[in-house]
């Protein structure tokens, strides 16, 4: 009984854990892509960096919230 209980708490971890790397890389990836489209709208529109104000990263982090939310709530 005792090593049933084991065996079925290491299965849920695993894909705990699968979640956590795909999530990662998935928001690693698309961090990477937003920063190189943000450089090369900067560079052909300006030649020069961007001019971000906190207007503007405030904006933006509230949209990422929002869309953190969401994700979260497909849990439910």
């Amino acid at each position: 009984m005792e090593r049933e209980q084991n065996t079925e708490q290491s299965g849920n971890s695993g894909w705990q854990t699968r979640y956590i790397i795909g999530g990662t890389i998935v928001g690693g990836l698309i961090g990477l892509l937003a920063a190189m489209w943000l450089v090369r709208t900067s560079d052909e529109r300006r030649g020069a960096p961007p001019e971000i104000s906190t207007g503007d990263v405030l904006r933006t982090a509230v949209g990422i919230i929002g869309i953190v939310r969401g994700i979260a709530s497909l849990g439910d």
